[in-house]
Order: structure tokens, then sequence, then C-alpha cells
């Protein structure tokens, strides 16, 4: 193979075989060596537009920690990861690299593993760094929720001198990072993060919940200046069918949470999720090791192309034992006291329309019966309202979480935000808006002008800012 060959094929990324990972929770996906990240690194052509950039939510300079890793800069790669992404250690394991997508590599051959890049950088360089906050502002702010929305806005929060305190109904933080299986995020890469907003003013008030132990207008009262409602979407969506409801028809997001947290599940040996996105994902192959030999199917209403799971989930979870059944549809679950099968309507997909996007429509008298025991419910999350008036007129955002009017994310209630995203990335996004936004009201209300983003290291420098040649963004919230 010639070297400009080379330049289109990846790095190998070192993988657990298929049938000593499904034994247990190891994790599946390894770091590259040095060697092995510098080399995939310097298959990157350093785009003078660099579309990698302008697809990531955060504005992540990736093509910055490439070059800097294919010189073997490991620590000043590290650094300047950090400097734009608190959470960075969480998402190596987990983003869905909207990067990579945007690479323009991808057209020509194998887009640079940005992620598997950025995980190098942290993992050979030094990233026990700390953040350091600015002069106190005195001034208290309250976020419901420990996501990484409510984490990113604290840590935007926190870098301008503000006090925080973010309130989880969870007797851990994370949100839904919580549910990830430890085979793509051992559970410690959070907490890794964490340890670095030690300087910050900042404290965590787990175990509260909202409507019980307090209410955003309550939290005003006491005297925070600011709240942002952070609290994605965490309630299980079912579709409405006879039987949902009968022993062993479990949540996905619960089940996932559960097995995380070591409480005990009882799954029977014939398991059937319902759904066809990264938490069906999730769900299928952590039955897999939890109920070794059990028969475990996932079955999606389109077709796999159609899939919005990520790729490389379905990539990895395909030779883990698990059988994909696309175009089916649930009508109801057969049973009367236990779990006896589902009921599926066959599907087929039209023809495109003027968008190129394909519907999908029902067989007429076409249906499949599928006998189990067990079924996890994966179709979809929701926001759980409960506790939150109707009087803050949260919109619902299009995968389910809350959110304030598009300016500025003020809910109906002076002083009160609420924002979210669709993946943990997204939710990032969402934060550092929301920080903006909340930074903003409370400047406006002080007169004063409102705080730039400092040095997140508090050494005098400037602030994190886009790269040359970034024009504008091509994500959406």
């Amino acid at each position: 193979m010639t070297d400009a060959e080379s330049r289109y094929e990846r790095i190998e990324i070192p993988e657990e075989h298929p049938e000593d990972r499904v034994n247990d929770f190891r994790e599946v996906l390894h770091s590259y060596t040095r060697e092995e990240a510098m080399l995939e690194a310097q298959r990157c052509l350093q785009c003078a537009l660099p579309f990698c950039v302008e697809a990531c939510p955060i504005t992540q300079d990736c093509r910055g920690y490439i070059g800097l890793v294919a010189h073997g800069q490991f620590d000043a790669a590290a650094r300047l990861t950090l400097r734009e992404n608190p959470l960075a250690t969480t998402l190596c394991k987990v983003c869905y690299h909207y990067c990579e997508d945007a690479c323009i590599m991808r057209g020509r051959g194998v887009p640079i593993a940005i992620r598997h890049i950025k995980r190098a950088a942290l993992e050979h360089g030094n990233s026990n760094l700390e953040y350091r906050h600015s002069a106190p502002k005195h001034e208290r702010i309250a976020i419901i929720g420990a996501g990484p929305a409510g984490i990113m806005a604290a840590w935007e929060l926190c870098l301008r001198g503000y006090s925080v305190t973010i309130f989880e109904k969870q007797s851990a933080v994370g949100g839904q990072a919580g549910a990830i299986p430890h085979y793509r995020m051992p559970h410690h890469e959070l907490l890794i993060d964490l340890q670095r907003f030690r300087d910050f003013d900042l404290t965590f008030s787990e175990g509260k919940t909202a409507g019980v132990d307090y209410t955003p207008e309550s939290l005003l009262a006491e005297g925070y200046r600011a709240v942002f409602v952070a609290i994605g979407a965490s309630k299980a969506s079912y579709p409405g069918i006879p039987g949902e409801n009968l022993p062993c028809v479990l949540p996905a997001l619960d089940f996932l949470y559960d097995v995380n947290q070591g409480r005990p599940v009882v799954l029977g040996k014939r398991i059937v999720v319902i759904g066809g996105g990264d938490v069906a994902v999730d769900a299928v192959r952590t039955a897999r090791r939890i109920s070794p030999g059990a028969e475990v199917t996932m079955a999606y209403r389109r077709t796999r192309g159609e899939s919005p799971a990520g790729e490389e989930e379905l990539r990895e979870t395909e030779p883990e034992g698990i059988a994909f059944r696309w175009l089916l549809s649930p009508l109801k679950v057969l049973g009367t006291d236990r779990v006896e099968g589902v009921v599926f309507q066959e599907m087929e997909l039209s023809a495109p329309d003027a968008s190129g996007r394909r519907a999908v429509r029902p067989v007429e008298g076409r249906t499949v019966t599928l006998g189990c025991d067990t079924v996890i419910m994966a179709i979809g999350e929701k926001a759980d309202l409960t506790g939150f008036r109707p009087e803050l007129g949260l919109k619902i955002g299009n995968k389910g979480w809350p959110e304030g009017r598009p300016a500025d994310y003020m809910t109906a209630v002076e002083g009160i935000f609420a924002a979210g995203g669709r993946s943990v990335v997204h939710a990032m996004a969402a934060g550092t808006r929301a920080a903006d936004a909340i930074d903003a009201y409370l400047a406006r209300k002080a007169g004063r002008p409102a705080t730039p983003k400092p040095d997140p290291y508090g050494e005098g420098a400037s602030p994190p800012q886009v790269p040359d040649g970034y024009s504008s963004p091509v994500w959406k919230p």
C-alpha cells in the first residue's frame, strides 16, 4: 500500500472479541497507543475550512487537537480539548461524533477517527487539569437536572464566578448518561471530568425531586437569582397497545439505570426489545449480557438504513448474537398475567416524497407473532413534568425535553429558564446557550455588561474561540 493509499484507510481501533465481551460488561472499544493515534491523526488533511468543527454542537476544535496529536504533542492536545469541553472524558466514549460524519475523508475513504484521537489525547496526555473560577459574583443560580445540559451550564456559570447548586432526583449525577451501559462507558468517566470542577462554588443536591422537595418558583423565593430547568426526557413512552402494562414489560431507560446501579433485574429467556434507536441497541446488548443464553431480538418499524441508532453501535451489536427484525410495528402484547408474545404489523416503505423521505405504511393483512417472556420498550422518551406548574409555559422539544422561548430560553416565569438537546453533546450545547442567556439576564438586572467566557484555566489567556476558517454551524438543535 502506498502512502497515498494509506491515507484513506483508518488505523484499526482495538476491540474486544464478541464471544468474550458478551459474558460481562468489559469495555468493548479500547484506546489507540500513542503511535497508533499519531498515525491516525496524520491522515487528517487539516482542511482550511474545518467541516468537523462546524458539525460539532459545542464547536470543539477537533482540527486543532488532531494536529497536535499528529506531532506527538499529547499534553497540548489534552489541554486544548479540555479548554473547550469539560466533559471530554465522557464524550470520547459516547459522542455520536458528528464531526466524523462531516469529515472530508468520508467521501474519499474512511473518516478520521476523531473521537478516538480525542480519547488518546486525554489518556496519553496530561488531563489532570483544574478549572478556575473568576472573581465571585455572590449570586446563586439553581439548576434542576444533573445531566449534560445542567453540568455544562454549571461549568459556564461557575467560570464566570456564579455560585451554582444542581438538584438531581436520582441518587447519582449524570442524567440519561447514567443509563449508558458500562461496556460503552465505564462508570468513572463522568467523575473524572467532574474532578476538574473542584475549584468551583458548585454543590450537587442529589435525591431531591421537583414538586416534592422544591419547585422552580420556591428556589427563586429562597434567593436563587435564576433557575435553569435541564431535566431532559427521561419518562418512557409507550405505544398505547393492549398488554403493554403486563408484568415483564419494562421501560428501557429504567432497565438500563437499574443494571448500571447494580439493582436486581430479572429477565426471561426470550426477550424482545421494541425500538430502533441507541437506547434500543443498548437494551438488547445489555439483555444479552445479563441473561446468558437468552434469545434476544430487536424489532423496529423501519429498516436498518432508517434506524436512528449509530452505525458504530449497530456494527458492534451484529456479532453479539442479537436477532434483528425490521419493518415490524407492535400491535399488542400477548398474555393475561404474564408476557407470552408480541403481535406485530408488517410494514413497508412507500416511494420517496419530494424531500426524498420514504414513509412507512402497514402491509394490509400481514402480521407476525414473536413468542417471548420479556418485552423492553425503547420507542422514545418524554419529559417528566411532575412538579412543574403549567404556568411555566414549558415548550416540548422535538425529542421530548422541555424548553423556554427560542430567543433566550426564558419560560413564562421571569428568571426561570429551560433547554435540552437530543444527544449528550447537543444537550451540552443547549447548556452553554442557556448559561449565556442567564448571565445576560442577570447582567441586565444588575446594570453591568454580560460576562465573556474567561480562560477556563484562570491564567489570563484569551477564552476559547472558534478556529480560523470556521464559518457557521451545520448542526441543528
